[in-house]
């Protein structure tokens, strides 16, 4: 049955990528299609509003600039809101306002789609707040992601036209992309029970005569866009394990494709605008098999139970059902919580702190990698960055100037992906080792030895790879947490965007090298091995060392 359960939701993925991707690729190609008729309108309106009158191609600095300028101008909105908070309307249970570093790191984790989360929802944030920054900021981030994996895209596979204009694609990502989807899943989740209301906080008496406070508020709207944006947070401090985000099965299996669809059908995209679709799929399949794997170890794992409670004599047919509902149970938790960590959505309907050791691992290591899926374009993007240096690496070992695409791999474009490669390792280990010289850092462990290592790696690993989920033992609203995975989550965006738009820009500019005998083809199986093999290889050189300290040592000592 939980075979069957997992094999069905990973059919339906693979039913909805061809026609997603192609719906993607229509909306950013700019060529006319039938859906500007619907959307047409709306946009021009948009457009009129902030002046954009010609919507010429930018270049790299250009498109990466105006980028990062709507995300400073969107940040400054929402921290005025937080700091303000108490005083604002919409706020019918009196919310107070945010601290300054709690503010800080709040804003940052939601502009960043990181979405990491260090109050409880249902009591730090008003309605206001959850609407105007949270649920607005859950837009416009996952619309930033697109645009720049678009722009990326167009760099590597265009002749010519530059990457594109970043208020063009920003735009649409909204009118044409979220905004429709999160008004369907919206409109679905409150079908099945899942709260829209401005009422306050609900005050019952228990039928043993105690008072109980039912928090409630809009919660449907926020679910749907924090999953179709693979931005994560919750509504409730319990997120997607709340009976209110999340009620049934149903639900958990709705949401999973919510975050998934997107980052799973983009491959395609680029399959498109490459006019190479089996490119697309073979870039595709090595994602899926790395999650597959990452799966397995997740689903066996947590089936297996845990070893020192299995020596006591309790029953363990069930697997280990700490931390977790019963209403989803060791298979939908288990594939809720790989595809949270594959699509650095960070929501979670089950605690990632009990975890098995080796169940654990399994979400640590997809955003370390952080190509398995991805976020908004983030996978692609990533996973195109190893297909490039899998092609330079070829050429090194036959002899030969690397291509891919067509274009030529020099010099320029390994520097800037090398940036991009080892930064995400820098602002993870460099951090945890950080938090662990100071009682700053190791206050906040609720666990010692290798299990505490892993709750400090798993939060910066977290912030790095823009997820969100955490090992929640961790009490991490204090300055020094506040502030660290701010400033980590902010590397861990805009150092790798803008290195990668950089090369999308020198790409877009270079002659295509005419295709010969001797050209390296990069829509085999062949070369799908080669890019899993070079995501593996990468990744096991940067953060196997710190995993054997933390749950694999952990692992082995139960």
């Amino acid at each position: 049955m939980d075979m069957l359960q997992i094999g069905i939701v990973i059919v339906v993925l693979l039913l909805l990528v061809k026609p997603v991707g192609s719906y993607i690729y229509h909306v950013f190609s700019n060529e006319p299609n039938r859906t500007d008729r619907m959307f047409g309108p709306v946009e021009k309106l948009f457009y009129a509003i902030i002046g954009l009158r010609k919507r010429s191609g930018m270049s790299w600095k250009t498109y990466a600039l105006s980028m990062i300028a709507t995300n400073i101008v969107l940040v400054a909105v929402s921290y005025a809101v937080l700091r303000l908070m108490g005083g604002l309307p919409v706020n019918p249970n009196g919310t107070g306002n945010m601290d300054a570093s709690l503010s800080f790191n709040t804003v940052i984790s939601f502009m960043t789609n990181t979405n990491l989360q260090h109050y409880s929802g249902e009591s730090g944030m008003s309605y206001l707040g959850q609407m105007i920054v949270i649920t607005m900021m859950m837009f416009t981030s996952a619309a930033s992601g697109l645009a720049v994996a678009i722009a990326f895209i167009r760099g590597i596979t265009r002749r010519e036209g530059g990457l594109g204009n970043f208020f063009e694609d920003f735009i649409k990502a909204h009118v044409r992309v979220f905004l429709p989807l999160a008004l369907i899943v919206t409109l679905v989740l409150v079908g099945l029970k899942v709260p829209q209301t401005l009422d306050p906080t609900v005050t019952v008496h228990t039928l043993s005569g105690a008072v109980q406070h039912i928090a409630m508020g809009p919660v449907a709207s926020l679910e749907s866009i924090k999953h179709l944006g693979t931005n994560g947070g919750g509504f409730f401090g319990a997120n997607s394990s709340h009976p209110f985000e999340n009620p049934s099965p149903l639900t958990n299996v709705i949401e999973i494709l919510s975050m998934w669809t997107i980052s799973a059908a983009l491959p395609y995209t680029f399959g498109r605008f490459a006019n190479n679709r089996k490119q697309g799929w073979i870039i595709f399949s090595a994602m899926m098999v790395l999650f597959l794997a990452f799966l397995s170890l997740t689903y066996v794992s947590e089936k297996s139970g845990n070893p020192l409670i299995n020596q006591l004599g309790i029953d363990a047919s069930q697997g280990s059902m700490e931390g977790k509902e019963v209403r989803f149970g060791v298979a939908q938790s288990a594939l809720f919580t790989a595809v949270t960590t594959a699509a650095t959505t960070g929501s979670v309907n089950n605690m990632h702190d009990t975890l098995t050791p080796l169940g654990g691992l399994a979400p640590l290591a997809e955003m370390m990698l952080n190509v398995v899926f991805g976020g908004k374009g983030v996978g692609l993007v990533n996973m195109l960055m190893y297909a490039i240096l899998g092609v330079f690496i070829c050429g090194l070992m036959v002899g030969r100037t690397p291509e891919f695409l067509g274009k030529k791999i020099e010099s320029r474009e390994m520097k800037l992906i090398a940036v991009a490669i080892l930064a995400h390792p820098l602002i993870i280990l460099a951090p945890t080792a950080i938090s662990f010289m100071t009682h700053l850092g190791t206050d906040a462990l609720s666990n010692p030895l290798y299990h505490g290592l892993s709750q400090s790696l798993y939060e910066y690993t977290s912030s790095a790879a823009n997820n969100g989920s955490g090992f929640e033992g961790l009490g991490d609203n204090t300055v020094f947490w506040n502030v660290s995975t701010g400033l980590v989550m902010l590397l861990g965006r805009y150092v790798s965007i803008i290195a990668l738009l950089a090369v999308a820009g020198s790409l877009s500019g270079k002659k295509l090298v005419p295709e010969s005998i001797g050209t390296f083809r990069t829509d085999t199986k062949l070369f799908a091995g080669i890019l899993v093999g070079t995501v593996l290889l990468i990744g096991a050189l940067t953060f196997l060392p710190v995993l054997v300290l933390g749950p694999i040592a952990e692992f082995l000592t139960m």
